[in-house]
């Protein structure tokens, strides 16, 4: 690769339960990972660790719609689960690797502020909404070009001393958005499938590539519904929004970039 084109290249990629509650699969992964080419930040959620911890001392996971609920105890484990356990071993198995990484939440450095979400029908507790200007662009970068990978849970906070639970794909593309301006950015969704698939039963029918006019053809088809719906209408948001390209694909196929091959399905205005 081009010397000026890695130093100016971000890879954000978020992860989420299907990796961090599989330990050969984190290791796998964390391991391509690291051997990607510039500058990179690693978002993650909390697997099941949290509604596990939660059960165990004796507090009812409170879910709407896939949704958590994140009451006061609720808040509490996911600070101890996400921005702790989860998050320190993640760091922890980044440098064995060599990659120097630092844990953070969006409180670390002003680096994420974000406004409580309002009571409407449903009181979502303390969660988080990510709004314009949320996002630290300038001192995310100094961190980087002091030689650190960031690595970040899914906890903000709202400049007054709180912690917020907030969604951890939308903070991925936030961060993308805040710094395409910066960078050329890719935004890669790492989940249990190899992509966005034309059947949800069928790890073959994979579709490699979707532009705005065949994301409208496809939903006309019903093609692509229900679940996926939300992540890829953000998807082409962060796209309007000077992202480079958004990959959605399996954890395992990660390395694949590394060797200048695709994989999942990527995302572009001109796909």
């Amino acid at each position: 690769m081009d010397k000026n084109k890695k130093e100016n290249t971000l890879h954000i990629i978020k992860i989420g339960g299907n990796v961090i509650d599989n330990s050969e699969n984190l290791h796998n992964f964390l391991k391509d990972f690291t051997e990607l080419d510039g500058y990179k930040i690693l978002v993650h959620g909390g697997g099941k660790v949290a509604t596990q911890l939660s059960e165990t001392l004796g507090i009812e996971a409170k879910m709407v719609d896939g949704r958590r609920i994140t009451d006061i105890e609720t808040l509490r484990i996911v600070t101890m689960v996400y921005g702790g356990l989860i998050n320190k071993n993640i760091v922890a198995q980044l440098q064995r690797l060599g990659n120097n990484a630092i844990g953070l939440t969006g409180a670390d450095g002003n680096f994420i502020r974000t406004k409580k979400r309002p009571i409407k029908t449903i009181d979502y507790g303390f969660v988080g909404d990510i709004e314009e200007n949320s996002i630290n662009p300038e001192n995310i970068k100094k961190l980087m070009d002091a030689g650190f990978t960031p690595v970040f849970c899914a906890l903000t906070h709202d400049g007054e001393g709180q912690l917020l639970n907030t969604n951890a794909d939308t903070i991925a593309s936030a961060l993308a958005v805040s710094l395409a301006s910066l960078y050329e950015t890719t935004l890669i969704y790492c989940f249990e499938k190899k992509g966005v698939l034309k059947d949800i039963n069928d790890e073959e029918s994979l579709i490699k590539e979707i532009a705005p006019i065949s994301y409208e053809e496809l939903k006309q088809q019903q093609i692509i519904h229900s679940g996926m719906l939300p992540k890829l209408d953000n998807a082409f948001t962060a796209i309007n929004c000077g992202v480079k390209s958004v990959i959605i694909g399996h954890a395992a196929d990660l390395g694949k970039l590394k060797q200048n091959s695709s994989f999942g399905t990527r995302l572009s205005k001109n796909a």
